[in-house]
C-alpha cells in the first residue's frame, strides 16, 4: 500500500474535496481550475441529495456541490468507469442546480429567471472510448456556433479525462497542471511533490496521508477501496456478459439481412443494442449487490446512497426485502 489515499475513490474525493475541514484545498483547486477568471475566497457546502421535485421525477445525488460567497455554484463529479449518457446526466445535475434558483413565486415578474452562473467540473477516470474526448480538457460554453462569440457566462461544463494528461512532473508549470499530477498519480507517490512551490500542497498532503487517518477513517476508507474494486469486477463481467449477447445478436440478425452487408450492419447495431442493455443491467445490479453488502456492514442509508449512486428509496426497499 502507498503512502497517500487514492483520490478517485468515493470516501478519498470527497475527504479531500468535499469537507469542511479540508475546503481550502477545494478552493484552491476551483482557482486554479478557472485562472484569471474567478478568485473564490469560500465556498458553503449544500446538500448533496436533491429530491425529484415530484414524486414521479428522480432524485439526484452529487459528489460535491457548493455555492461561494458570491453565489456561483459548483458541482464537481468523480466517474470511474464509461456510462452511457453520462454526458446528459451531467447537463441534468447542472439544470437543476438552475431549476432551484428560480422561485416559482416569481414566474410573473421580472428578474423571475436571473439566476447565477453553475460551473460543473467532471474527472473522467477511464480511458476514452472512440466517440469520447481526444483532448485532456475539453470546457463547454453557451456560445455562437459560427464565431465562437460567449452568448452568456451563466452555464459552464469542464470534463477532465485524466488519462490523458500525460505531463510530467518537471513538465507541470502552472499549479493547475500541478494539481492534475498528483491527483493522477497520488497513490503510487512515496512523497508530495511541489510542497516547497505552494503551501496548498503541504495541506493536502497532510488529508491525503493514509497515516494520518484515525482508526473510523481508516476503515471507511478501505469500505471505499472495497467497495471501487468489487463494482469494477462485476462491471467488467457485465461488459464480458453484453459484449456476448451483443454479438449474438448482431450475428441472428446479420445472418437474416444477408451473408455480406446484413452480416456487417447487423452485428453493429445488435451489439450496440446489446451491450448497452447488458450494461445498464449489470450496473443496476452491481449497486444493489454492493449496497446489500454495505448495509449489511452497517453503514447508514445516507451513505449507502452515496457510495452506490442509488435513491434513498432504492435502498430502503433492499433493506425491506
Amino acid at each position: 500500500m502507498g503512502r497517500f489515499i487514492n483520490p478517485f475513490t468515493d470516501w478519498g474525493f470527497k475527504r479531500l474535496f468535499g469537507q469542511e475541514f479540508s475546503k481550502e484545498l477545494l478552493i484552491s483547486f476551483l482557482n486554479d481550475l478557472l485562472d484569471g477568471e474567478v478568485k473564490i475566497t469560500n465556498v458553503i457546502f449544500k446538500d448533496k441529495e436533491r429530491l425529484g421535485p415530484t414524486r414521479d421525477q428522480r432524485g439526484l445525488i452529487y459528489d460535491v456541490y457548493c455555492e461561494t460567497d458570491e453565489g456561483k455554484r459548483f458541482i464537481l463529479e468523480m466517474q470511474n468507469k464509461w456510462q452511457p449518457y453520462f454526458f446528459d446526466r451531467s447537463i441534468c445535475y447542472a439544470s437543476r442546480s438552475i431549476l432551484e434558483q428560480v422561485e416559482r413565486s416569481k414566474t410573473e415578474k421580472e428578474g423571475a429567471y436571473l439566476f447565477l452562473p453553475v460551473y460543473t467540473v467532471c474527472f473522467l477516470n477511464y480511458r476514452q472510448r472512440e466517440d469520447g474526448f481526444t483532448k485532456f480538457r475539453t470546457d463547454i460554453v453557451l456560445a455562437d456556433k459560427e464565431d465562437g462569440t460567449i452568448a452568456s457566462d451563466k452555464l459552464r461544463f469542464i470534463y477532465l479525462a485524466m488519462p490523458l494528461f500525460d505531463k510530467e512532473v518537471d513538465e507541470c508549470v502552472t499549479d493547475f497542471d500541478k494539481w492534475i499530477y498528483v491527483l493522477k498519480h497520488m497513490e503510487a507517490l512515496s512523497r508530495m511533490p511541489f510542497t516547497a512551490q505552494k503551501d496548498v500542497f503541504k495541506q493536502l498532503e497532510e488529508y491525503a496521508d493514509i497515516h494520518h487517518l484515525n482508526k473510523k477513517e481508516d476503515e471507511a476508507y478501505q469500505n471505499s477501496l472495497w467497495v471501487a474494486r468489487d463494482y469494477a469486477a462485476i462491471m467488467s463481467a457485465a461488459e464480458r456478459e453484453a459484449t456476448e449477447y451483443g454479438l449474438a445478436q448482431g450475428l441472428k440478425k446479420g445472418m437474416k439481412k444477408g451473408m455480406e452487408k446484413g452480416m456487417e450492419k447487423g452485428m453493429k447495431k445488435g451489439m450496440e443494442k446489446g451491450m448497452e442493455k447488458g450494461m445498464e443491467k449489470g450496473r443496476l445490479e452491481a449497486n444493489k449487490q454492493t449496497a446489500l453488502r454495505l448495509l449489511a456492514m452497517g453503514l447508514s442509508f445516507q451513505q449507502v446512497a452515496e457510495a452506490t449512486q442509488l435513491s434513498l428509496d432504492e435502498v430502503n426497499k433492499l433493506r425491506g426485502n
